[in-house]
């Protein structure tokens, strides 16, 4: 029987939702390569204007790394950047993952999320680890995929949840969004989205903890 409880929508950010992340490991490790003078150069990594580009799909991954070599004023190798990059991201717990399994019995799911070509990858590489199926893809969880690098957009840009809505051809009250960030619930809803903040480990199991 369908569940009626939750809308017929359901959109999920990834980091701290989905996948848990640590962006402090990444910052941390970046200071491990530089002097003390240096560090708010690690510290503001994701407000500089070369993540952001490459998150929006306006910079590829080798322009993207020249970019950090630049900003940094280091020679680092490819593969290394790319480590350190990619540190932040942790674990997909499986409980999440039947969660969503279970949900798309009877719910069309989508994630939106602000991420970029270099973590999407390892993305994968968890999700078969975490998860024991290597026939399995992460990607085959959800009936879309919204990534800002694909999209030339970010949230909490509105036009990137107007697209959403648009694509999937919903209205926006009939859809429910899950973030970690109060600023990307905040755009949505004034796009007339449905919205939940994510605010710890648990929060996305114990909102469908009615789910069997």
């Amino acid at each position: 029987m369908k569940n009626t409880k939750y809308p017929d929508y359901l959109i999920f950010d990834m980091g701290n939702v989905i996948i848990d992340i640590d962006i402090p490991l990444t910052i941390n490790k970046l200071k491990t390569e530089l002097l003390e003078s240096e560090f708010h150069l690690a510290e503001n990594f994701l407000k500089s204007r070369v993540h952001m580009d490459f998150e929006s799909g306006a910079i590829d991954e080798a322009a993207f790394r020249d970019g950090i070599r630049k900003d940094f004023k280091k020679e680092w190798e490819d593969t290394w950047i790319d480590e350190v990059w990619n540190t932040l991201l942790l674990t997909i717990p499986r409980e999440r993952v039947q969660l969503l399994k279970r949900l798309r019995e009877n719910h069309k799911l989508f994630l939106l999320s602000n991420t970029n070509s270099i973590h999407f990858k390892v993305v994968e590489e968890i999700y078969k680890r975490d998860n024991g199926n290597s026939n399995e893809s992460f990607r085959d969880l959800f009936d879309h995929l919204f990534l800002s690098y694909e999209m030339g957009l970010q949230k909490p840009d509105k036009k990137i949840y107007q697209t959403v809505v648009e694509t999937i051809g919903a209205k926006p009250e009939e859809c429910l969004f899950f973030d970690d960030l109060e600023e990307n619930l905040t755009s949505a809803k004034e796009v007339g989205i449905q919205t939940h903040l994510i605010s710890h480990p648990k929060a996305l199991t114990d909102y469908f903890s009615h789910v069997q």
